[in-house]
């Protein structure tokens, strides 16, 4: 089944405790595999690993994987007693000096600055790997999943396409022998016949646009990666379409050929976004 270059998917895992992890992978056309990846400060020593999952899964494509931590980490607060007499007690002095009548709340107290401190409490990296294996998976099922879908449409886009490319090339042999017989029928010598087959005869380039468009269309079922070998079927098609009509010797064919260079040119277009 072909697989487009092109695919997005997403996943997500809860942590133990509170949080979750989210993975978004997306990918482009690209002549190779290129990973990507965008990880929170502290997890940089999962790159090698979260690489090999999508390695595993992708053989061609720009990737890009951004992972981020949602809630996993929690607060609780600290009070600094000694901080806290050495405030009361300095207060308690200036009270005394000033001959003051308020008492010390609990309002003044918290924002008595050091006096209250706030600890994170964050989840070790050892818990993170495995749940973030669980997104990851996920997403990578949902972004293999867009990508087949994709591939399907491509399929279905270039097997027609060639398939109407092995009837132009039916019609260009059919007209090309009648064409032949009239030109032949019009010259006066041998000589000239010879010289007119040398020049202007297309069988070869026909036979070979006919055996890479009946290539082209067997690689279309081929398993595992194919996009690379399309994509150089389509180019040897063009060159032989070019010959094709440098040598033309007929109108009508001329304009067939013109349409099926228009045809070979949406098929490497196309082609070139299949992994």
């Amino acid at each position: 089944m072909l697989q487009s270059m092109t695919g997005f998917g997403s996943g997500e895992a809860r942590i133990a405790g509170g949080g979750k992890i989210c993975v978004e992978l997306r990918s482009s056309n690209h002549k190779f595999l290129e990973t990507v990846l965008h990880l929170p400060e502290g997890l940089l020593s999962w790159e090698e690993g979260i690489k090999k999952e999508i390695e595993s899964k992708v053989k061609r494509g720009r990737v890009t994987c951004a992972v981020n931590i949602v809630g996993a980490h929690s607060a609780s607060a600290s009070i600094n007693k000694p901080l806290l007499k050495s405030y009361i007690q300095a207060l308690e002095g200036v009270k005394g000096q000033l001959r003051l009548k308020d008492g010390l709340s609990i309002n003044t107290i918290i924002h008595l600055p050091g006096v209250v401190a706030l600890e994170e409490n964050k989840i070790s990296k050892s818990k993170i790997w495995p749940v973030l294996k669980i997104a990851l998976k996920s997403a990578l099922a949902d972004f293999l999943k867009t990508r087949r879908k994709e591939g399907k449409a491509l399929y279905g886009f270039l097997k027609t396409r060639s398939e109407g490319l092995k009837s132009s090339l039916s019609i260009i042999r059919v007209r090309f022998k009648k064409a032949v017989g009239e030109k032949l029928a019009s010259l006066d010598t041998e000589e000239e016949r010879v010289s007119f087959l040398k020049e202007a005869d297309i069988t070869e380039e026909i036979e070979r646009l006919e055996f890479h468009a009946r290539n082209f269309k067997n690689k279309l079922s081929s398993p595992g990666p194919v996009g690379k070998e399309l994509d150089f079927i389509a180019q040897e098609m063009q060159r032989e379409a070019n010959t094709l009509a440098a040598k033309s010797c007929d109108v009508a064919i001329s304009a067939r050929v013109i349409q099926m260079k228009s045809l070979i040119e949406k098929i490497r277009e196309q082609a070139q976004n299949i992994e």
